[in-house]
């Protein structure tokens, strides 16, 4: 969130003052920067992590299970076994795809946000505000209302645009060359990890292209319901400092 709120500040001053654009232009533009930002941030901390966790996800219970995984005790385990396997570079295994995903899909993400947040307002206009003496201001429940709203349709269209890149990464996440159908060596003699392209002919060869899209609603779900946790707090403590700023001026 903090390379977020910086990039969107100072893009959107730029754009503004620089460029002559208009606020809803400027505010469109620094939330894709602003979201392309904080996920490439992100990414360098939680690709390991979810390497780790896919790896103990698909793992079978029993050593050498149907995608030839090894079993892990534990991410600790996990850890420890893929550094040796294939160094620090093996924790790091899709974080290119990882970028591709995360970042179109949080730059997508913000900016439909920021577009619906508007249009929504735009349309309920002074019925969703109250009076109060000093004028009409937003009232709380509709707050939360259009935040949820917004966050739904913004998670509906990150999802519809990144769920073939996700699907293709977890799939390079997973396989190690023993999944791969090749031939494994000892200790660091591993059989070749499959491409992106060959990740990609493989998937459509099993579904065709409708297999890229495996999940998509589970996947709309998982992010609205988690979207609408994030964005509904986000505002409520943007506010709350803002109103402490105030009261501190």
């Amino acid at each position: 969130m903090g390379a977020l709120e910086v990039t969107k500040s100072n893009v959107g001053k730029v754009a503004i003052g620089h460029l002559g654009l208009s606020e809803a232009s400027a505010g469109a533009i620094a939330n894709a920067a602003a979201g392309l930002s904080a996920a490439m941030a992100a990414q360098l901390v939680w690709t390991p992590i979810d390497v780790v966790s896919q790896r103990l996800m698909v793992q079978s219970g029993n050593n050498g299970g149907s995608i030839g995984l090894k079993t892990y005790n534990g991410g600790i385990d996990a850890f420890r076994k893929i550094i040796y396997a294939d160094g620090v570079r093996g924790l790091y295994r899709g974080f290119g795809l990882s970028i591709l995903t995360y970042a179109p899909s949080s730059a997508v993400w913000w900016t439909s946000y920021s577009v619906a947040h508007r249009l929504i307002w735009g349309c309920i206009g002074c019925y969703g505000c109250k009076k109060d003496e000093s004028g009409y201001r937003p009232d709380g429940k509709a707050m939360v209302a259009v935040q949820g709203l917004s966050s739904a349709f913004a998670s509906g269209v990150s999802a519809l645009v990144t769920t073939p890149l996700d699907t293709i990464k977890t799939r390079l996440q997973v396989l190690d060359g023993e999944g791969s159908g090749c031939v494994r060596g000892r200790g660091r003699g591993r059989g070749r990890v499959p491409t992106v392209l060959q990740t990609v002919r493989n998937l459509v060869k099993e579904g065709g292209l409708s297999a890229c899209y495996r999940g998509l609603g589970p996947r709309w779900v998982s992010m609205s319901m988690s979207s609408m946790t994030m964005i509904t707090t986000y505002e409520f403590l943007k506010q709350l400092s803002a109103k402490r700023q105030e009261s501190f001026a």
